[in-house]
């Protein structure tokens, strides 16, 4: 399986894509001459990360049946200083809000998706260190 994106130049520095029918615009900050109209691309690898892994929680949270109110999962990365900047690790922030929280299925719904699910962060993991913690709100 193969999967494709096409960007259409929207003028300066912004471009729109159309993913599985919704549309995305990336640009730049006005600090380097873009028009802030839309989502940095360095950004969104953190957005992919956050978002594969979050799927794939939420999936196995439910099939195990558990009773969570909410979930969010957040990630942070670290750039490196010199140009061409890239993160040079990535760290995951899981939250659990509920009453009862079952700490360990949460903990193995967590290191299911890190360890054999999430792609993102498997590819991720290839060439940076990805790090993760839980924090638990109980009600």
């Amino acid at each position: 399986m193969k999967h494709k994106v096409e960007l259409s130049w929207l003028g300066n520095l912004a471009y729109e894509t159309n993913m599985d029918g919704h549309k995305m615009i990336t640009d730049a900050g006005t600090e380097v001459g873009g028009e802030d109209k839309g989502f940095r691309p360095k950004k969104l690898m953190l957005t992919a990360l956050a978002g594969c892994t979050g799927i794939d929680t939420a999936l196995i949270v439910k099939k195990m049946r558990l009773d969570i109110r909410d979930i969010k999962v957040s990630v942070e990365g670290e750039l490196t200083e010199t140009q061409p900047t890239y993160y040079k690790n990535m760290h995951i922030t899981y939250e659990f809000f509920g009453k009862d929280l079952p700490r360990k299925k949460l903990e193995r719904a967590v290191k299911i998706s890190e360890e054999s699910q999430c792609g993102v962060s498997a590819l991720y993991k290839q060439v940076i260190p990805v790090t993760s913690e839980i924090i638990y709100h109980e009600e």
